[in-house]
């Protein structure tokens, strides 16, 4: 019996060294596996883009082509200090006695719209009610059009409504931010360029 006793403890001993050696043996083969991975470059460690990341550059880069493209002063548009302004493309641009662009930003246009064509700012005022009936700051007015007086100009509110087509009002409309920049640039005399 003893004997017998002995051996199934030997065999119990010998199966839990078995089973021991083999976890063990498991781990290690899992640590080294995890240690290759680490040292694998991925394709985003490596700098090089996924399809996805490659599209999303390619739309960014697109986009940044055209926002480019919008904000450059057009062609032919004058020299000099003066305001360009693009009837189409419903923006202005600041431009400084060297002819560089000090500023450009989008405006909402005016029910009646000047042709283009190179005019001078005539008269100016800091605080009025619109033609709309909306209060208004740093009106700058430069055309007349069919007897309606066209500037820009900023809404206190700082709302930049579509124009009412049965109405004609000359207010170009800027955000106000836009309209001090416009003030402090254009005195009367300064030329605005009107392009199509």
């Amino acid at each position: 019996m003893a004997r017998s006793s002995g051996g199934s403890a030997g065999v119990v001993v010998a199966g839990l060294t078995a089973a021991a050696l083999a976890v063990i043996g498991f781990f290690a083969y899992q640590a080294s596996a995890a240690q290759d991975r680490v040292e694998r470059p991925s394709a985003a460690r490596s700098g090089e883009p996924s399809p996805g990341a490659s599209r999303h550059a390619d739309d960014k880069g697109r986009q940044a082509e055209r926002d480019k493209r919008e904000k450059a002063l057009p062609a032919d548009s004058g020299e000099g200090l003066r305001v360009v302004y693009a009837l189409k493309r419903q923006r202005v641009w600041l431009v400084g006695k060297d002819g560089e662009v000090t500023r450009t930003f989008t405006v909402t246009p005016s029910a009646v719209s000047p042709p283009p064509g190179t005019y001078k700012v005539t008269s100016r005022s800091a605080h009025i009610q619109g033609s709309d009936g909306v209060p208004v700051e740093h009106v700058v007015r430069f055309a007349s059009v069919e007897g309606v007086t066209v500037g820009f100009s900023a809404a206190l509110d700082g709302s930049t409504p579509t124009p009412d087509a049965s109405r004609k009002t000359g207010g170009v409309r800027e955000k106000r931010a836009d309209g001090e920049a416009m003030w402090s640039h254009a005195p009367i005399g300064t030329p605005v360029v009107v392009v199509p």
